[in-house]
């Protein structure tokens, strides 16, 4: 469990949430772990089997602070509150933002110019760790390409044209994800992107994780008060998360595809975990996708220190940290919007 901004986090199993006083006293198996006063904190998120007491929900629904709960997985379930007029307040800024040309294109840009960046170091850390790599020479140069686009992305001067540097960097990128991958196994070779249905094994994995990635972002909208159907990068289009969308893209190539990238070259998925179906769409069995989902909460609970607020938290926080951020970002609290940047 861990606070960050003046959210509360509690990610322990078994935990026990109860009032004291003014304060929020964290059990676990009847030993006290943590203490923090009620009125330093605007929320307390709960992932998986974590308890509270009556007594603490109907305080925190007193004094405004949302307790959120989602399943161990981060897949949301359930946000309690009591009157909330902030979260109206901040939706209709997003709105607002959303509707207005020129906010708009200052959020979407940060979103395209750190993916492409992290898309970058995801290229760079290959020249580093294999610089006897056969595709040294296409992954330098797509590289140098990335890093202008990064430049191009912060310059764009509309929505559109962020959208478009996006589409491009995407086609740098996918160019030599192949020359990422050093799994010597033919069922592992990758030639471009495809989804709706992923017609190989490679895509099949990326496909599969950018949904549990998709899935933690709208639960990080919903715990953050935002609302995840109204994007900035992603037009608005019916059933479609569009503010989870935008908030996923910058981790895709940190967490998503350096978690597949890693899963092949290591060998900890096989050519016979896959399937083609008669349609031509690739699929995992039972064993393969268990094998990728314990990867992927493993990957998780890893630390690293946030470049923005420059502070321990595990991977899988990521995600609600930078809903919070844009949140803030949108009550006028920060002056830009950091769109989360690895390094």
């Amino acid at each position: 469990m861990k606070r960050h901004l003046n959210t509360l986090f509690v990610t322990t199993q078994k935990s026990y949430l109860r009032k004291e006083g003014e304060a929020v006293v964290v059990r676990v198996e009847k030993e006290e772990k943590l203490r923090v006063p009620l009125h330093n904190l605007g929320g307390i998120v709960c992932f998986g089997r974590v308890s509270l007491s009556p007594a603490l929900m109907g305080k925190c629904g007193q004094e405004g602070v949302a307790i959120t709960l989602l399943d161990e997985n981060g897949r949301f379930r359930a946000r309690v509150t009591g009157f909330t007029p902030g979260n109206v307040l901040l939706r209709r800024e997003q709105y607002r933002r959303a509707d207005g040309a020129e906010e708009a294109t200052e959020i979407a840009r940060n979103l395209v110019a750190a993916k492409i960046a992290n898309a970058r170091s995801v290229v760079a850390r290959m020249l580093r760790d294999h610089p006897e790599s056969g595709g040294y020479a296409d992954l330098d140069a797509a590289a140098r390409r990335l890093a202008q686009q990064v430049e191009d992305a912060r310059a764009a001067p509309d929505v559109e044209r962020a959208r478009g540097v996006e589409g491009e960097a995407a086609n740098t990128y996918f160019g030599v994800f192949n020359e990422l991958i050093t799994s010597r196994e033919d069922t592992f070779r990758f030639e471009k992107r495809n989804r709706r249905p992923p017609l190989d094994p490679v895509n099949a994995l990326l496909s599969f994780v950018y949904a549990m990635l998709g899935h933690d972002a709208r639960a990080a909208c919903e715990a953050a008060g935002l609302d995840p159907e109204v994007g900035f990068l992603h037009a608005d289009r019916p059933g479609r998360p569009g503010l989870a969308l935008d908030l996923m893209e910058p981790l895709r190539p940190f967490l998503a595809d350096r978690l597949v990238l890693s899963l092949i070259n290591r060998g900890q998925v096989a050519p016979k975990g896959f399937t083609t179906a008669e349609s031509g769409a690739v699929r995992m069995d039972d064993d393969t996708r268990k094998t990728v989902l314990t990867a992927f909460q493993k990957r998780k609970q890893e630390t690293i220190t946030h470049p923005f607020l420059n502070e321990k938290t595990t991977v899988g926080l990521i995600v609600h940290l930078q809903a919070r951020l844009l949140a803030r970002y949108l009550r006028g609290e920060l002056d830009t919007h950091p769109a989360f940047v690895w390094s």
